[in-house]
């Protein structure tokens, strides 16, 4: 019976362990603004119905010794770290993306702290990426998260180690992604002070007296706010369906590292 109940605590630690690294490397649920003491209940309580829910009915037997619980609690610590880390590529290209319209409009050295990245950005970054952690909620996003961490157990057995050739590509892929997000969101933007500046290029050399640069700055700036405020319905569909879409591919790579 003593070691019945021993094998449960182990299994449920190791449980523990992959849920609250997730916690830890998942966006928003990984500020710092959200409470160690929260993330520790939460992952407790969470642990504890997986085990009663998923993994009793299995009736799953590991190894009780310390180097076998040092060892599975690491593959756990590493397999919750992967997957709440890779939903923050998403973050990363409308951080970026937001940067690159800040450039072009000329508020580049307009800088705020970003308090989800802990990075300073300027203010059109922090405002899209403003607009992406509520659009995280409104979708349920935090939901999802859960359910895919939760749903990580009937694909990846405890203390299997999940760093596949196939997840490790698909790890790569998704890296690539921030650059296209990136690029994706701030194409309206770049495309229109493209012209912008090629016009500007085109006035200096028709009229080398008038300081274009000067000139031109506020009806940059303002034109860019514009541009802002027709193109916001765009980026909400488009983020909406990016943080969806991305969502699956979670899953994606969940079973990428159980096979």
């Amino acid at each position: 019976m003593t070691d019945i109940l021993v094998t449960d605590f182990v299994i449920t630690l190791l449980i523990f362990l992959r849920i609250f690294a997730v916690f830890l490397a998942a966006p928003i649920l990984g500020h710092r603004a959200f409470p160690v003491v929260g993330k520790v209940f939460l992952s407790a309580v969470l642990a504890y119905i997986t085990f009663l829910t998923i993994i009793k009915a299995k009736h799953l037997q590991v190894d009780t010794d310390f180097f076998s619980i040092a060892l599975y609690g690491f593959k756990e610590i590493l397999t919750g770290l992967i997957i709440g880390y890779v939903l923050n590529f998403v973050f990363y290209g409308i951080n970026f993306a937001g940067t690159l319209i800040g450039v072009d409009i000329g508020l580049s050295m307009s800088t705020v702290l970003n308090p989800m990245l802990e990075t300073e950005s300027n203010t059109i970054g922090e405002l899209i990426n403003i607009l992406a952690i509520l659009l995280f909620f409104l979708i349920n996003g935090h939901h999802y998260l859960i359910r895919a961490m939760v749903s990580s157990f009937k694909v990846i057995p405890i203390g299997k180690y999940t760093i596949t050739q196939s997840a490790f590509d698909l790890m790569i892929r998704y890296s690539a992604m921030v650059f296209i997000i990136a690029i994706k969101i701030a194409a309206p933007i770049m495309v229109s002070y493209f012209l912008v500046n090629l016009g500007e290029g085109i006035i200096s050399r028709a009229i080398p007296q008038m300081q274009v640069f000067f000139v031109t700055q506020p009806l940059k700036i303002g034109m860019g706010f514009l541009l802002l405020i027709f193109s916001l319905p765009i980026y909400v569909y488009f983020i909406k369906n990016l943080l969806m879409n991305f969502e699956n591919s979670l899953f994606d790579l969940i079973k990428a590292m159980g096979t």
